[in-house]
């Protein structure tokens, strides 16, 4: 099974989120950035990358948060979520449109693929 991994980074009762461009096997919907993990990488160090090559900014990966299992086209894969604290606030991303702080409270409002909606109910749920 492939292994994806995303990093969920809360200040004050709010989490990052960024909607990506159109053109990727998600489309134009809000994630919690992250990626797949690469062969001899482990999920903190591809969690590190995917936030460096997304948005162009180093992370510390905390504690895992949550897992599960999604489908993409033909591909099964494990989700690994990490809590993460940013380097900085000075984003960069060819490959989101838009990146926002949003209330926890409000993640439904939001377009989130299947991958990403483990996560939003795990927020959820605490």
């Amino acid at each position: 099974m492939n292994i994806s991994v995303a990093g969920v980074a809360e200040r004050n009762g709010k989490v990052l989120i960024a909607l990506r461009n159109p053109g990727t096997s998600i489309g134009t919907r809000w994630e919690f950035p992250g990626g797949k993990v690469e062969d001899g990488e482990s999920a903190e160090e591809a969690l590190t990358r995917e936030y460096n090559e997304e948005l162009s900014i180093s992370i510390s990966v905390n504690d895992r948060l949550c897992e599960g299992e999604f489908s993409n086209g033909d591909k099964n894969y494990r989700l690994l979520v990490y809590s993460i604290e940013l380097g900085s606030d000075d984003f960069k991303s060819e490959e989101h449109q838009e990146i926002r702080w949003v209330d926890i409270i409000n993640l439904r409002d939001f377009d989130f693929p299947d991958s990403d909606k483990i996560i939003v109910n795990y927020l959820l749920s605490r």
